[in-house]
């Protein structure tokens, strides 16, 4: 038996006024050996830094970590832009990012961007066209020409730089379609984890896209993000009276976390604060230091771990 490769990390959502506590926290995670830091998008909320801006100055103040938006605000970054952007980080990193991708939520805020309003459907449309563009963009070869329902480009040179992976946040079943056909990763949305109904209906419509498409559907890894207390001492119970994760010891944790691995098939996790929100430092370098470590042990002395 061969586990895919499990990575770890943790989520922002930083406003302009949280740099330097960012800052220190992204350095220190990437000491720690966490795999990756995310930032929220949301470019209609003034005090919140910008996602790729901010993105491409922590990553050039650390090492190893990557970054990713959790997710991209599809609707005002146009793919080609982006596309642009993803390349150069890559180059820049040494491939240390990954392109979260969504079609877009809040629509009512995006509009007020002067971004025209799409329907949910067309959304989707616009949102698995963008995905493809970024990556035909993307790894050298001839001009791309490509023309799309929302997006098209002319005898545009592709960069000579690997694609990125493309994490998505796809909910509806037209988007988790789109996701099993063109992405490399699935977020769950609503902080949904791998006992959540959510979960079991979605990965399905992902897995039958994919098959559909030609493709394996193992190699479309699902991406927790998880909220969540650690605590000093064990919680009497870990999950709330839905069924939902609250979190634990560093013991509890670690045995949730393997279990999620070895049995349901997850490939990461990236950690939240219980609110939803920026975990505080202590909570990050205990997750680094004595939760994901025991988790990697765990699921290493179960089966080989591959890239």
């Amino acid at each position: 038996m061969s586990i895919p490769l499990v990575v770890f990390g943790f989520g922002a959502h930083s406003v302009i006024d949280d740099t330097p506590e960012l800052l220190r926290m992204t350095q220190q995670a990437d000491r720690d050996g966490l795999d990756h830091f995310s930032l929220s998008d949301h470019p209609y909320l003034g005090a919140r830094l910008d996602a790729y801006a901010t993105l491409g100055f922590v990553l050039g103040r650390t090492q190893h970590i990557a970054g990713f938006a959790n997710v991209t605000n599809l609707p005002t970054r146009p793919p080609a832009m982006l596309a642009r952007t993803m390349t150069t980080l890559s180059a820049l990193t040494g491939g240390r990012i990954v392109l979260g991708m969504g079609a877009g939520g809040l629509w009512d805020r995006i509009a007020d961007m002067g971004v025209p309003r799409l329907t949910p459907g067309e959304a989707v449309i616009a949102f698995e066209e963008a995905i493809t563009l970024v990556k035909k963009l993307s790894g050298g070869g001839p001009p791309v020409t490509y023309q799309g329902r929302h997006y098209q480009v002319q005898a545009i040179e592709p960069a000579p730089v690997a694609a990125p992976l493309v994490w998505t946040g796809s909910v509806g079943r037209k988007s988790l379609a789109a996701t099993g056909r063109v992405a490399d990763g699935w977020i769950p949305g609503h902080a949904a984890d791998w006992l959540s109904d959510r979960y079991r209906t979605s990965r399905p419509v992902i897995d039958e896209a994919a098959v559909a498409a030609g493709r394996d559907p193992r190699e479309i890894r699902t991406v927790f993000n998880l909220p969540g207390h650690i605590t000093d001492r064990p919680l009497p119970a870990t999950r709330d009276g839905d069924g939902r994760w609250i979190g634990g010891n560093a013991g509890q944790w670690a045995d949730e976390l393997t279990g999620a691995v070895l049995h349901h098939g997850a490939a990461g996790f990236t950690l939240f604060s219980p609110r939803g929100g920026t975990p505080d430092a202590a909570a990050v370098a205990r997750w680094a230091t004595e939760i994901v470590p025991a988790v990697r042990e765990a699921v290493a002395k179960e089966a080989p771990l591959t890239t």
